[in-house]
């Protein structure tokens, strides 16, 4: 009897823990569609841009170099000094080199001295001829004697030109206005002119007009343009805008770990000196803007129910139709159940897409995500990164 009552009492038990636990569950159910991460499609303007980074430099730079070794005697500019054609920036040792041009010009005096003796030999040896004094041999051995004096002469005086020239070179002139960048050189170093020629001074001719080397990849050169607006800003500056404009894409390509980049010239006007040499800029290329358009955002594009399934496009029989990579699929909350809607989209930037047909509207409530962890839905990557059944997403912003 006592056991039958204990089993009553534990069947009693089981079945209020059951109620209990059915009535929680009801009232901690969450609200239909809750379990689905949304996003509003809207209107807006989208920019469609790509990004690259470059160094700014100054539109020209003229290298001041040294073609004569010596030591540096003198030294009258300094970083940052403003410099006008032909002022006088360097001067190296000049005893060497001048005691070259007083040799050449001894050894020229002695070359005349003998060549005036062998051209009086000539002519007197021209009259001996005619009397028939001596013989011929001897006449022409004369006469080529003042020639070969005559040439020595020549040959003094090109050596006294080259050392005045060179002697020339130990005094350095800017050979353009500009300001001094750079300067390797100080008193009293020994600069080595022998293969090739040392830098001395570096001058910017001019740096109100700036330009930026941008490295810019492969898949994006084909959408730059000469003249096209280029925006950027510098670290130094934070968050103010500078615009540029390009004026040159250089065909030679730069290969780095099989990443190919293309040198894209932006020209900048830095009337106010606040852009100076060597800043890194990160520029923002405008390829084209929409205004009023229907924007998607991007997170959308990835993600798809774990069960769903796409349709097939094509039936036994009939010609495959070629995909689409602009075609999308994208779920919008509908009665609190995700409803696939087909679109098209256009360019992107980092935040939104823009949807170029389809049956989505501003308002629309699309799925970006799922609060349930134990279900297994799409990320939040970019466009066709997700495994979206309409094919892979671009994104036209980099």
């Amino acid at each position: 009897m006592k056991r039958i009552k204990k089993r009553w009492i534990l069947l009693a038990l089981v079945i209020a823990a059951a109620v209990g636990w059915y009535f929680y569950s009801r009232a901690n159910a969450p609200a239909p569609g809750s379990q689905y991460k949304t996003a509003e499609v809207t209107r807006g303007d989208l920019s469609e841009v790509i990004t690259a980074n470059g160094i700014l430099n100054p539109v020209r730079v003229v290298s001041v170099g040294t073609q004569v070794s010596g030591t540096v005697a003198k030294l009258y500019v300094d970083f940052n000094d403003k410099v006008k054609e032909g002022q006088l920036l360097l001067e190296l040792d000049p005893s060497v080199y001048a005691a070259r041009l007083a040799a050449s010009e001894a050894a020229l005096a002695n070359v005349r001295a003998t060549a005036a003796l062998q051209s009086a030999n000539a002519r007197r040896s021209a009259q001996l001829f005619k009397q028939q004094y001596i013989s011929r041999q001897e006449y022409e051995t004369a006469l080529a004697s003042a020639q070969s004096s005559a040439a020595q002469v020549q040959a003094a005086q090109a050596q006294i030109k080259q050392d005045r020239t060179n002697l020339g070179y130990t005094v350095i002139r800017s050979p353009v206005s500009g300001a001094v960048i750079a300067r390797s050189v100080d008193l009293g170093q020994t600069v080595a002119a022998s293969f090739s020629t040392p830098e001395l001074f570096r001058i910017a001719r001019d740096l109100t007009q700036m330009q930026i080397e941008a490295a810019v990849a492969e898949a994006d050169v084909s959408k730059v343009r000469v003249g096209q607006k280029v925006n950027f800003t510098v670290d130094a500056y934070g968050t103010r805008n500078f615009e540029g404009f390009v004026r040159q894409i250089r065909l030679n390509p730069t290969s780095q770990q099989n990443v190919v980049t293309y040198t894209v010239i932006v020209g900048v006007a830095n009337p106010d000196g606040a852009l100076l040499p060597g800043m890194t800029a990160n520029a923002s290329f405008l390829i084209s803007n929409f205004e009023n358009a229907v924007l998607l955002p991007n997170a959308a594009l990835s993600w798809k129910p774990a069960d769903y399934t796409p349709p097939r496009r094509t039936g036994a029989g009939q010609k495959r139709v070629p995909n689409d990579p602009s075609m999308l699929t994208v779920f919008v909350l509908r009665d609190a159940a995700p409803v696939p809607v087909r679109i098209k989209i256009g360019a992107s930037d980092q935040d939104n897409t823009q949807v170029v047909s389809g049956a989505l509207k501003a308002g629309d409530k699309v799925i970006v995500g799922d609060t349930s962890k134990d279900k297994k839905g799409g990320g939040f990557g970019p466009p066709g990164t997700g495994g979206n059944s309409g094919g892979g997403g671009r994104g036209s912003s980099r």
